[in-house]
């Protein structure tokens, strides 16, 4: 039997030591919110591949979806041959977009593909060129996609310059002490010192932020946003690639603000663990690229296409947009009730299903317990549990269960999570 150890043994002589790995421990087979390594052992999955199997592993009627769809054909190219699939699912995201503007879709195959697009469109619709985005949010780790990100370690460290024109403005982060005020505020200083309005194309915010810990813009935020965009003929970009497809108990999270974004993308969950990604938005600014501007080889593949549309049948017939909801209720009690008996546990947060504990130290926001992140995350992983970290002071343990995780299941990960906070700080 070959063992977790050998493997990593060998990744390490064969894959680059960028593209780094969470813990030892190598999948053999999944299904539903639950992992089975190579020598045996169960895992209890709180990442979802980084909310991507919405749906669960192996879910049978993607899985159904995308064995059909290889018996007819693999790739044509969407942009030379293409299908009724890539039709209907645009037909789909376009009718799921927020707003009664008439929408149409692109589709690539990654996330930083989608907003490097998106940035493209703004940018030959309003015919602009600069991009205000915010402290801690993540894009992508293409070279545009990096200068958009507003966290230095590990995604920018070591690999600049970044394009021009780009500029930052705080999140607003209650718990940090950052105001809706602070960061309008601060995107005003930015007309005043950096880059006239009129020479904005676009406004880049994710609606929760990811890898930058989970805090998730007031509805206030997001209003203020699209009175601000709309008073300057700038436009409006939501990131849903980590927040879309119902994990935050809407099916897009922009729908908790009530605000209709000019442009969105849409990745991660969209298909069930297959590569496939989309901006969706206003028509007329959708048509602004020339025909062959936009595009990819790769971009709506045929079997990211049917996935897609299996996922989307999941989610409607299982009702997993409320599912999200019932799953971050769920969390939300269980962590507060460790926050009672592990001072260390500083605040809990979720949008639904996207749900996080901040680790301090000394009752102080101001103070990350990294080295308590770090360690739950190994200890963790022994105890045959998948965490995942994420946040710019890297004190933020974030859960991504798939939205159809059993109630037991969930609870059986959370009561190895306690043991593991009792194990850790004796």
């Amino acid at each position: 039997m070959t063992t977790n150890a050998q493997l990593q043994a060998r990744k390490e002589q064969a894959i680059a030591r960028g593209q780094g790995n969470l813990a030892p421990v190598y999948v053999d087979r999944a299904k539903n919110a639950e992992l089975w390594d190579v020598e045996g052992n169960r895992h209890i999955d709180f990442g979802s591949g980084i909310a991507v199997v919405n749906t669960g592993h192996s879910h049978p009627k993607v899985t159904a979806a995308v064995q059909a769809q290889l018996e007819k054909f693999s790739h044509t190219c969407v942009m030379v041959s293409p299908y009724d699939s890539a039709v209907e699912l645009a037909e789909k995201l376009n009718a799921k977009m927020p707003g009664d503007t008439p929408k149409k879709s692109i589709f690539v195959t990654t996330g930083a593909e989608a907003v490097e697009n998106c940035i493209k469109i703004a940018r030959a619709h309003t015919r602009r060129r600069g991009v205000i985005a915010f402290h801690g949010g993540f894009h992508g780790r293409t070279n545009m996609t990096m200068g958009l990100t507003g966290k230095i370690t590990p995604y920018k460290n070591l690999f600049g310059p970044f394009p021009g024109e780009i500029f930052h403005a705080p999140y607003p982060v209650e718990y940090h002490g950052v105001s809706i005020e602070d960061s309008l505020k601060a995107i005003d200083m930015i007309f005043k010192c950096d880059i006239c309005p009129s020479d904005v194309a676009a406004i880049i915010i994710e609606p929760v932020q990811g890898e930058g810990g989970f805090y998730q813009a007031p509805a206030e935020f997001m209003q203020a946003l699209r009175a601000l965009c709309d008073k300057h003929g700038i436009l409006l970009i939501a990131d849903e690639i980590q927040t879309g497809f119902g994990r935050t108990g809407k099916f897009f999270a922009t729908e908790h603000s009530g605000i209709e974004a000019d442009l969105q993308t849409a990745a991660k969950g969209i298909a069930g663990g297959f590569p496939i990604s989309a901006v969706i938005g206003k028509a007329e600014i959708m048509d602004a690229p020339l025909p062959g501007g936009l595009g990819g080889t790769y971009g709506g593949s045929p079997i990211g296409c049917a996935a897609a549309l299996a996922v989307l049948d999941v989610i409607e017939e299982e009702n997993l947009v409320e599912r999200a909801n019932h799953i971050g209720a769920l969390f939300n009690e269980r962590l507060t009730a460790m926050q009672a008996k592990f001072p260390q546990i500083g605040t809990v947060r979720n949008t639904g299903a996207m749900i996080a504990i901040e680790l301090i130290e000394n009752g102080d926001s101001e103070q990350p317990n990294t080295e308590l992140t770090k360690a739950l995350v190994g200890e963790a992983a022994k105890n045959g549990l998948v965490l995942l970290s994420c946040g710019i002071r890297g004190n933020v343990i974030r859960f991504l269960p798939a939205l159809t995780i059993e109630d037991e299941i969930a609870n059986e990960g959370l009561d190895i999570l306690e043991k593991c906070f009792e194990t850790l700080t004796k």
